[in-house]
This record gives structure tokens, C-alpha cells and sequence, in this order.
């Protein structure tokens, strides 16, 4: 008995430690180019989810409307059970009786019962023939808004995972003048050991150091914070690992550029986006007016009728049939006005429609000019940045060998780092300006 106890007893503890393990399941590990990680936004990403989502209801009900179109059948049954049988009054004389009284006659029975099934079928109704036609227009608008969805979610992505990368190369920097910083502040070290330099000297590298170290943590703390909110982004859990593979370059700023003279309205979401919307507000328009127009409505229905004065429906009971088929029309003639005013609010609905694109259209010319306007300034910008720090890591080399070869003073090469890590932070910042300067190029194309 004990032992049988024992095995009872166990089955929990081996359960709760299965599920231990798969709780303490290790988190993934990614590796994404800027295209890959796009991909997985589109996929985990609760923005493009439930947009997706949007799809799938507006096709439910694109079957719910559908289904208005086609038979309607229903059955039914039921019973009556009448507790006082109405009367009515008979002469008397009808049954034998004296002249001038009445008898009270029974109208009915205590039970009656109904079975039947009928069939209602739209014949013709213009505004339900109108929205049958609407349907697929309805269903590409909430596709499109799903469009809409993934090209900013893109969009944002791009920016981050570029922020990231000059992040990345701004790190490498910083290291690269921290071992400057170190390899001189252990020179001068050595010079003042030797009387050839003052101890202010030792301080100076020493501030600066510690000034690039703290900047290092600071860039370090914002890269984690990015890396965070591009997965929050993408839909993916903030345990997994995530490592970006592509890298920010020069040369990547100027690669694959499309000519605005190749744009076309049509190119950007957006427009498309509104092109659907205004055939939906036509559409609207329509189904409005075909309400003005008669509906023919067709009707059948097979019944049996019982009646007993006992509830005893089956057997020998005499079922009697009635059916019936029926057409009707229905001619509107007068609503007060509300069609009118209907079909009217739907024009001027359309009417704003129209001039939403319009607006669209300038927004997007303005979009385009800006973009292309702030790419050929961050080009030029970054131009100009990359050949200032060329020239800065030039000074710093001979500022460099003259210190070494004791001709140079230890205020030179510092202030020399100085003018070197400036540039090199001012040639990040131009970098990072030309590549996002480039992706919003790019989304105003609508070639991103």
C-alpha cells in the first residue's frame, strides 16, 4: 500500500519538473540583415497582426452581406392551447328551442398546433446588388490599410537598425581614441618620470580619457535601449538575441538612388490607399440612388394546421395543408426627403474624398522635393565630414610623430585629439543623417 502511495505521489513531481525545464527553455538568438529583420516584423509585429486581422473580419462580413442575396429558409412550429374556448350565441329555435333565446355555441377547440417552412428570396434590391459588387473593393481597402501597416513599421525599422549600426561604428571609434588616449597618458607618464613634461600634462589625457570612457558607457546604454525598442518594434521578446549584420557605410549612401522623374502617384500606399476609398464613396453614391428604385421580394410557405381538443398531435390525427407563393413590390414613393438628403451626404462625402487626394497629391510633391532636398544636403554634409576627419587623422599622425620625436609638445597632441574625435563624432552624425535622409527618400519615391 505504501509503495502504491509512493508512485502516486511521484507523477505530480515529474510533471511540475517538465515543466520547469520547458520554462527554462534558453532565448533565441537572431541574426538580421535590415531586410530580415523587416521580415520578422511582418510576420510577429501586433500592428500587422491585427491589421491582418481587419482582413479577415471584413471578409466575414462580405459573407454575412452576401448571404442576403440568397434563400432564406426557415421552419417553424407551434402550439396553442386555448384555456376558454370563445362562444358565441345561436337562437334557440335553430336547435328546437321557444323563439326569442339563445343557445351559447363553442368557437374552437382547446389544442391547435402549426408546422411549416417558408423561403424569402431577394428578386431584386438595388442597394443590396450594389453592395455584392462593392465587396472586393471593400476587402482591397482593408489590404491596403494592411500595406499602409508594413510600410511605416519598414520605415521605422530601417531608421533604427541604421541608427544602431552608426552606433555601432561610432563605438569603434570611441575605442580606437581611448587606446590613443591610453598609449599617450602611458607616454607621458614615462616623459615625467623623466623631468620632460609636467604633471599637468598627465592630467589633461587623464581628463580626456575619462571624458571618452564616459561617453563610451553613454553611446553603449543607448545602443541597448535601441536594440529594445527595434525589438518591441518587431514583435519579438525582449529575451531573445538579436545581432544586426548589416553594415553602414560611405558608399551605401549613394548606392541604388531612383530618379524622381520615374515617380508616379500610384507608386506610394497612400495613394493607393485613397484611389480605393473614393471608388467605395462612388459606390456609396450609387447604392443611395438605386433606393429610389422598387424591390421585388418573393415569398412561399407550406404550412399543416392540427387541431384537437386533447395535446395529441401524432397517430391518426388529420393534418390539414395550406401553401401559398407571393410576390411583392415595394415602390418607394415618399421618405420625407431622406433619400435625398442620404444621396447627398454620401456626394459630399465622396466630394471630400477627392479632395483629401488632391491634398494627398501635394503633400507627396512636398514630400519628395523635401526629402530630396535634405539627401542632397546630407550627401554634401557628409562629403565634407569625411574628408574633415581624413584630414584630422592626419594631423593627429604628425602631431604624433613630432611628440614622439620630442619635438612636439603634449598640448598639441592633445588638443589634436580633440579636433580628431570631434570630426570623427561629426562624420557619424553626417552618416547617419545621409542614410535616414536616404530612407525617407526612398518611402517618398515609394520605392523603399
Amino acid at each position: 500500500m505504501n509503495r502504491r502511495r509512493q508512485k502516486i505521489k511521484l507523477v505530480p513531481a515529474a510533471l511540475l519538473l517538465a515543466g520547469s525545464v520547458m520554462a527554462q527553455q534558453p532565448p533565441a538568438v537572431y541574426e538580421f540583415s535590415v531586410q530580415q529583420a523587416v521580415d520578422y516584423a511582418m510576420k510577429n509585429s501586433v500592428q500587422v497582426k491585427n491589421a491582418l486581422l481587419d482582413v479577415q473580419i471584413q471578409d466575414q462580413t462580405n459573407r454575412d452581406f452576401t448571404s442576403a442575396a440568397y434563400p432564406q429558409v426557415n421552419g417553424s412550429f407551434s402550439t396553442v392551447y386555448t384555456a376558454k374556448i370563445p362562444v358565441t350565441l345561436v337562437p334557440a329555435e335553430f336547435f328546437g328551442g321557444p323563439p326569442g333565446t339563445y343557445e351559447k355555441f363553442p368557437f374552437g377547440i382547446k389544442w391547435a398546433a402549426t408546422g411549416g417552412i417558408s423561403l424569402d428570396q431577394i428578386l431584386f434590391d438595388g442597394q443590396v446588388f450594389v453592395g455584392l459588387q462593392a465587396r472586393k473593393t471593400v476587402l482591397d481597402f482593408a489590404m491596403k490599410s494592411v500595406e499602409v501597416t508594413e510600410e511605416t513599421i519598414k520605415t521605422n525599422i530601417y531608421k533604427i537598425y541604421y541608427q544602431l549600426q552608426a552606433s555601432k561604428t561610432q563605438i569603434g571609434l570611441l575605442d580606437a581614441n581611448i587606446d590613443r588616449l591610453e598609449k599617450l597618458l602611458s607616454d607621458t607618464k614615462e616623459i615625467y618620470k623623466n623631468g620632460f613634461a609636467e604633471k599637468l600634462d598627465i592630467d589633461k589625457v587623464s581628463v580626456q580619457l575619462a571624458n571618452l570612457q564616459t561617453e563610451r558607457l553613454k553611446v553603449i546604454s543607448q545602443v541597448n535601449n535601441g536594440y529594445l525598442g527595434l525589438k518591441l518594434l518587431m514583435g519579438m521578446p525582449v529575451k531573445d538575441s538579436l545581432r544586426l549584420t548589416d553594415t553602414i557605410s560611405y558608399d551605401q549612401v549613394r548606392e541604388n538612388l531612383p530618379q524622381v522623374s520615374d515617380f508616379k502617384y500610384s507608386d506610394r500606399k497612400e495613394f493607393q490607399y485613397s484611389e480605393i476609398g473614393i471608388r467605395l464613396g462612388e459606390y456609396n453614391v450609387r447604392r443611395y440612388k438605386l433606393s429610389r428604385y422598387p424591390t421585388l421580394m418573393l415569398n412561399a410557405y407550406y404550412n399543416e394546421n392540427a387541431q384537437r381538443n386533447k395535446f395529441i398531435f401524432s397517430g391518426s390525427v388529420d393534418w390539414i395543408p395550406i401553401s401559398a407563393i407571393s410576390f411583392r413590390v415595394n415602390i418607394p414613393i415618399f421618405h420625407g426627403n431622406s433619400i435625398r438628403a442620404k444621396i447627398r451626404k454620401a456626394s459630399l462625402e465622396l466630394q471630400q474624398s477627392i479632395n483629401q487626394q488632391n491634398a494627398l497629391k501635394l503633400s507627396i510633391d512636398n514630400d519628395i522635393e523635401t526629402a530630396r532636398n535634405n539627401f542632397t544636403t546630407a550627401v554634401s554634409t557628409l562629403d565634407f565630414q569625411k574628408k574633415n576627419m581624413q584630414l584630422a587623422e592626419e594631423v593627429y599622425n604628425q602631431t604624433r610623430k613630432k611628440f614622439d620625436a620630442g619635438v612636439g609638445s603634449n598640448t598639441e597632441i592633445t588638443a589634436a585629439q580633440t579636433d580628431l574625435k570631434a570630426a570623427q563624432s561629426n562624420y557619424i552624425s553626417a552618416l547617419y543623417d545621409a542614410i535616414i535622409a536616404k530612407v525617407d527618400y526612398l518611402k517618398s519615391l515609394g520605392k523603399l
